[in-house]
């Protein structure tokens, strides 16, 4: 099959496009899904930088997030059927194989229905940041109606997503941008309030907002040096979630004294411990992600589509453009 592979970490040079078949058998609880698009998330270019970092194996196929249609099944698989249309976010940890390929074996508990009435490319961009903006708003945050959510980068893949997620909840959103267009990107998904965080001091700009309280919940999807700006943005006992690492020298005086509950997002946690009942959750999170899609309540944006041949041009795009959306790679399959 023609796959993306790399045998070495480094720069986006080092992937390769080529035949490269690393699928066994299909084991009792996996299930072959033939890819149609993959999403392309910032994970990808940090697993393909520093591998080392992550349990991959060499020769390494990346990507995370994938939508395509089954065609075959695990003799103990139960929910699915050769046919059916799927998406789902599955990294290539633990002697699994990544989804920059026109076929990947995946964990059925992972595996959620493609929603109908949107596009396979669409399906690919959403899973990671779906259960990445979920986990972290409803899962860490317990996110409620009527609460203030600081949002950061909100025009990113996981941030565009947060916010929806959060006006669904019934919050109030500010959310941090770069640039004009990006500010008429987010009060078109609902944000209160943006913040263009080059021009303006974020923490002064919330507190003017919020008339000095702060606000309930905070999501740093940037990590250091801002996450530390983030602890004077929240009223006491309010909450921080971060999907970053925090610098060593965190000064954490200003959480300890607003009794702030600080909480880390990782959505890889499952598949690196291989967490069963963590996986099932994740994929119900897709399922109910997929409902709230079928009624155009929530949408993904996409910022640029490549073919599965261009992926270097994909990774560059996304580290040097910073894009509104996601960045998909489309797969046509030529056979295993």
């Amino acid at each position: 099959m023609k796959a993306i592979y790399f045998e070495k970490g480094g720069t986006s040079e080092v992937l390769q496009y080529g035949e490269k078949n690393t699928l066994g058998p299909c084991s009792k609880s996996q299930v072959l899904v033939r890819i149609k698009a993959a999403g392309v998330n910032p994970v990808d270019c940090k697993i393909r930088a520093t591998p080392d970092r992550f349990p991959v194996s060499f020769p390494v196929i990346p990507g995370c997030d994938g939508a395509g249609i089954v065609e075959g099944v695990g003799e103990k698989v139960k929910t699915l059927t050769v046919g059916d249309a799927v998406y789902f976010s599955q990294p290539g940890f633990n002697r699994r194989q990544g989804t920059y390929a026109e076929y990947v074996l995946v964990d059925e508990a992972l595996l959620a229905l493609k929603p109908r009435l949107i596009s396979y490319e669409q399906a690919a961009a959403a899973p990671l940041v779906l259960i990445t903006a979920w986990e972290a708003l409803h899962g860490r945050a317990r996110i409620s109606a009527g609460q203030t959510v600081l949002i950061h980068a909100g025009a990113g893949g996981v941030g565009h997503v947060a916010i929806q997620l959060a006006r669904l909840a019934g919050a109030r959103v500010i959310t941090t941008v770069s640039n004009d267009e990006k500010a008429e990107f987010v009060k078109r998904l609902g944000a209160d309030k943006t913040i263009n965080y080059k021009t303006e001091d974020v923490s002064e700009a919330v507190m003017r907002w919020t008339g000095g309280g702060g606000v309930d919940i905070v999501l740093d999807t940037v990590g250091p040096p801002e996450l530390q700006n983030c602890f004077g943005c929240v009223k006491p006992y309010g909450d921080v979630v971060t999907l970053l690492q925090p610098a060593a020298d965190t000064d954490w005086r200003e959480a300890r004294l607003r009794n702030l509950r600080f909480s880390f997002e990782l959505m890889l946690t499952p598949v690196i411990l291989e967490l069963d009942s963590a996986k099932r959750h994740q994929k119900e999170i897709l399922q109910r992600c997929a409902a709230l899609m079928e009624k155009g309540e929530l949408n993904i944006e996409i910022a640029k589509l490549f073919s599965l041949a261009e992926a270097v041009s994909a990774h560059d795009y996304l580290e040097k453009q910073h894009p509104v959306g996601k960045v998909v790679l489309t797969v046509e399959s030529s056979g295993q």
